[in-house]
């Protein structure tokens, strides 16, 4: 029998240990071991510092083991971690009533969970009983999660070699403004035709069980594609004259990280249902699903079920309330507005340097940028784009690439809204060193 009291690997055995008995879940993992983080940055078994840009995955908005987390954590183990499902304690009743105070009519029940894609899950789960249908749409690009529903509504990868998915899945083209598939005459994005197409596509497709709508409001692993305004009210429109619910899952864009508090605000549209994950525990596995008290009246005389192990903890609970009393005491949507300025100050700059920037985008501390061989004829290159991340991390910084086929030169970086400008200017210097390194060895 092996020994099992050896809780940790020593370093000149880790990689070894971990290649013997790691199940691997998507890219090769980074060849750093880290030992701790703390605010902005990570901290590795050989000493280095490394600045992380994407704030863990894109979810610690106050950084890396902030006190105030920490304080949480640590009194509310201490005192009520969790319960059975369905016990109710004061985090949990008073961040409902919170999160419900933040956001407009009629967006007023709460139900909290774990992770985005239990969010989606539930979220699709309630709109196909409260509707009776169950034909989902999406966009082509779009990340839900990797559970049933959640992963049927996900286009972006990860759909091959599983098997049929659920029923009556549809995706809908991305209104990609830097590289548009319906056109004005001018070359620039006709967004409206394009939207009239998708649904003239997706009636002819359905069987007459349209439930509901579920999208990003800023794209995230589909390469920070940010529909141009209006078009969510148009997609509000074509959903309202099909009986849809329009759900928007705001996992990395709610709680202040575009620079107000949720994304949706920018386009005067109120979603049917609401799911919140990464941003709303700040690092920490917890998750909502919004909605009204209509729907969920009718979702529960239908006998709307979901009871999970983790529905409704305690600790976690008490963690995202501690996640909102620092958004409004260090007012960090203004801070995400005025740091999202620098940081995208910094990026033009980097582009007036470098031909291979080819576009920049996003919206507050979300930011895309796009790199091109060539900006006439915008062709992307994995292979440039993961010579810069690998020589960011050689330098000290933690870049996130999206992963898609074709795809790899777009870098989705989001610092923690706690981040200093001094530390976005580093962050900037060393992107900007590494663009010029790796197209140096092209």
């Amino acid at each position: 029998m092996t020994d099992l009291a050896s809780a940790a690997p020593r370093t000149d055995t880790f990689w070894t240990d971990a290649e013997r008995h790691l199940v691997r879940y998507g890219s090769a993992f980074t060849p750093e071991i880290i030992e701790r983080a703390a605010g902005s940055f990570l901290y590795t078994a050989g000493g280095r510092k490394i600045l992380d840009f994407t704030s863990g995955q894109m979810s610690a908005i106050l950084g890396h083991s902030h006190p105030r987390i920490v304080e949480t954590v640590q009194r509310q183990v201490a005192t009520l971690d969790h319960l059975y499902s369905g016990m109710l304690s004061r985090p949990v009743v008073d961040l409902a009533r919170r999160l419900a105070a933040s956001l407009p009519a009629p967006l007023d029940k709460v139900l909290l969970l774990t992770t985005g894609a239990e969010s989606n899950e539930a979220a699709l789960r309630m709109a196909k009983l409260v509707t009776g249908k169950h034909e989902i749409v999406s966009f082509a690009r779009s990340w839900h999660g990797m559970t049933h529903a959640a992963a049927a509504a996900t286009y972006s990868t990860g759909r091959k070699g599983y098997g049929p998915t659920a029923p009556g899945n549809f995706a809908i083209p991305v209104p990609n403004a830097y590289r548009p598939d319906f056109t004005t005459a001018d070359g620039t994005l006709d967004w409206r035709r394009q939207l009239d197409f998708a649904f003239d596509l997706i009636d002819a497709q359905s069987t007459g069980s349209l439930a509901a709508c579920l999208v990003e409001p800023i794209l995230s692993s589909g390469g920070i594609i940010e529909p141009p305004p209006g078009y969510f009210a148009a997609l509000q429109q074509k959903c309202r004259e099909r009986d849809m619910l329009l759900i928007f899952d705001e996992a990395q864009t709610g709680l202040c990280r575009t620079g107000s508090w949720y994304a949706f605000e920018r386009d005067g549209v109120v979603p049917d249902i609401l799911t919140l994950s990464k941003t709303l525990g700040a690092g920490l596995p917890l998750a909502a699903v919004v909605t009204s008290a209509e729907l969920e009246i009718r979702a529960h005389e239908r006998g709307f079920l979901f009871f999970t192990t983790h529905v409704s903890d305690p600790l976690v609970a008490a963690v995202g309330n501690t996640v909102l009393d620092v958004l409004v005491e260090d007012g960090l949507d203004e801070r995400a507005r005025a740091l999202g300025a620098v940081l995208r100050n910094g990026l033009s700059d980097i582009a007036t340097r470098h031909q291979v920037v080819g576009d920049i985008r996003g919206r507050g501390l979300l930011a895309g940028l796009e790199l091109v061989l060539d900006r006439t004829t915008k062709q992307s290159s994995d292979e440039l784009g993961a010579r810069v991340t690998g020589r960011c991390l050689e330098l000290g910084l933690h870049m996130n690439i999206v992963q898609l086929p074709g795809m790899g030169g777009v870098f989705r970086i989001a610092p923690p809204l706690t981040a200093t400008e001094d530390e976005l200017t580093l962050g900037l210097s060393i992107l900007d060193e590494a663009i010029g390194d790796a197209v140096a060895r092209l």
